[in-house]
């Protein structure tokens, strides 16, 4: 019986992602060691982090207070999360980092040969032809962490006998409201999640449903599908998390209790299944009715939006990751309405003049233009 506990790091540990991993790995300390912490500016529970699980490295961001903890070598920025990336010690390395700032460290984790466990939306969004090559040309696993994605991984056995992917959606907390409700809905509104308690901007990007827009970017490089076999369909109970249609008819979905700990658990752990956290038999019955809806492109354009960019590839995703992450900055600190979201990246995507393939460079180039553009337009 092999008793070697699997290494892991986790870059983002702070975070919503991150804190539920670790809530996961409490279960299993005896399966898993914790290499590496990153925590951004958060270094008050960083140091509460590091008191517990006494990591090898931990790493903040540059121009944070220096964080008041022992035993732990203390590593900076982008270069720190190169470092804890570069370890060769690490077995896996959860990517649970918002932003942009996730991509370099998994092509690093990569580069070293190092298994991914992916709940940063961007890397893939921004680069996913470059990322996917790279781990398919070095042998590396990236096993997504989001439900949806975690859900057809598990649901795959034979990529060449998948016709369709089928990802669900929640419909957010505006599913049921008016297109004028939604035009005039508050923050505090928008992050009112019926299902999921996540952070601050993916919250709002459920209100749009472009973080379902963003998910089918993910998909089809995760799964190598064209986004015409790629549909989205609305499921306000949030049992099903995604499901895959076959050549023959027949559909095998995933179905859980709407909880992060599962995919969290699952994309560590893989390919080994263990008794976690959220262990337990789900109940059908108490499940009582399971609903199903197509979207309402004309409330939710901000799908079509991104089905389009997707379609068009090369930096037109790079486009509409940063143009809509700066406009729901901008809605959050109470500049914008929510509907202007929308309206903000479809402006600076009709406008983007398309790379086919950009380099990381160019892309992180792309990026800032797009970024500085919008804030102008907004005037933020």
């Amino acid at each position: 019986m092999n008793t070697k506990r699997k290494k892991i790091s986790i870059l983002g540990s702070t975070g919503s992602i991150g804190t539920q991993a670790l809530e996961v790995l409490d279960k299993l300390q005896d399966k898993f060691e914790i290499i590496a912490l990153s925590a951004g500016r958060n270094t008050e529970l960083l140091k509460k982090q590091t008191e517990k699980y006494k990591p090898k490295y931990v790493c903040v961001a540059e121009g944070a207070d220096k964080p008041d903890v022992d035993g732990a070598k203390i590593l900076y920025g982008s270069e720190g999360l190169n470092q804890i990336c570069s370890d060769k010690e690490n077995d896996i390395i959860l990517v649970a980092v918002s932003g942009k700032v996730g991509l370099k460290p998994t092509l690093t984790a990569i580069d070293n040969g190092i298994n991914i466990a992916l709940a940063n939306k961007e890397t893939l969004v921004m680069a996913g032809d470059i990322v996917i090559k790279k781990a398919k040309d070095k042998g590396v696993d990236i096993i997504p962490v989001d439900s949806e994605h975690c859900a057809i991984h598990q649901c795959i056995k034979n990529r060449n006998d998948v016709d369709k992917l089928i990802i669900t959606a929640s419909g957010g907390p505006f599913l049921h409201k008016t297109l004028e409700e939604i035009k005039s809905a508050t923050v505090e509104q928008a992050l009112a999640h019926p299902r999921w308690n996540m952070g601050r901007k993916i919250t709002i990007d459920s209100a749009t449903l472009m973080n379902k827009g963003l998910e089918i970017i993910e998909a089809h490089h995760l799964f190598n599908m064209d986004y015409k076999d790629i549909e989205v369909i609305i499921h306000p109970q949030s049992i099903v998390h995604s499901a895959i249609e076959y050549k023959d008819g027949s559909i095998i979905a995933q179905l859980g209790v709407p909880s992060m700990h599962i995919p969290i658990q699952y994309a560590i752990s893989y390919p080994e299944r263990f008794e976690g956290i959220k262990s337990q038999s789900f109940d059908f019955a108490q499940a009582a009715r399971l609903d199903f809806e197509r979207p309402d492109y004309k409330k939710f354009p901000s799908l079509d939006l991104a089905y389009n960019a997707g379609i068009q590839g090369g930096s037109a995703t790079v486009c509409l990751n940063a143009a809509n992450e700066e406009a729901v900055f901008a809605f959050l600190n109470g500049k914008i309405r929510l509907y202007d979201i929308y309206t903000t990246t479809e402006k600076m995507l009709s406008s983007h003049n398309i790379i086919k393939n950009p380099s990381i460079d160019e892309i992180f180039g792309i990026d800032k233009e797009i970024r500085i553009k919008t804030r102008e337009i907004l005037k933020v």
